[in-house]
């Protein structure tokens, strides 16, 4: 049987309880090193709250108010004007070619050699989409004798363009890898990229060609 413990353990008991109640650790927290603020302490630190609007009246004067001072009519068509003649300004430093103001399809030295190439010879892809429309157009108002004759014709015309638009993406694959020994894309991307331009009108292309029919590009 275990006896009652002694005056001097029991002091020491008392003692050891005593001494960590009273250490400074355990009324702070371990990761911040100091108290958490309380409440009200961090709302007055972070100032008065506006109270929610309570009608749509009022929530749309409270957006007018934290969007600024409200324009006149003068200065809202002044904005409107620059912010017109900024976006005419991109688009026409983007025709013309400059790089910066380009989409990511069309940067880059290889992607200009290729536009070059194409913009340079006549392509039978350029006549697709007017061969095409021409076709459509004819086979709503002909009649049906001559639509039967029609549809071997688009799909003759859809041939055509196959071959022509292979034949396209080889001979810009074999001039790239002439020029830029380095070029690490694809072959496939750049065969599609240049038969897609040769596809469309000349003055529909963007940006617009900066070479003229039978200049040499080398």
């Amino acid at each position: 049987m275990k006896g009652n413990p002694t005056p001097e353990e029991s002091g020491a008991v008392e003692l050891g309880v005593g001494d960590d109640a009273a250490t400074p650790e355990a009324t702070t927290t371990a990761p911040k090193g100091r108290p958490t603020p309380k409440r009200s302490e961090a709302a007055r630190k972070r100032g008065p709250v506006a109270p929610a609007p309570m009608t749509s009246a009022e929530a749309r004067k409270r957006r007018k108010e934290l969007g600024g001072p409200k324009l006149s009519k003068v200065e809202r068509k002044a904005e409107k004007l620059t912010r017109r003649a900024n976006m005419s300004e991109r688009r026409e430093k983007m025709m013309a070619g400059d790089d910066a103001y380009l989409l990511p399809r069309d940067k880059g030295p290889v992607r200009r050699f290729v536009r070059d190439i194409v913009d340079s010879r006549r392509n039978v892809l350029g006549l697709f989409m007017p061969a095409a429309l021409g076709l459509v157009f004819v086979m709503m108002s002909a009649p049906p004798q001559v639509q039967g004759l029609l549809s071997p014709a688009m799909l003759a015309l859809v041939l055509i363009m196959a071959i022509d638009g292979l034949m396209v993406g080889r001979r810009v694959n074999k001039m790239v890898d002439a020029k830029f020994p380095d070029n690490v894309e694809s072959g496939w991307k750049l065969g599609f990229y240049a038969a897609s331009r040769a596809s469309q009108l000349r003055r529909m292309r963007a940006p617009r060609p900066q070479v003229k029919r039978g200049d040499k590009i080398a």
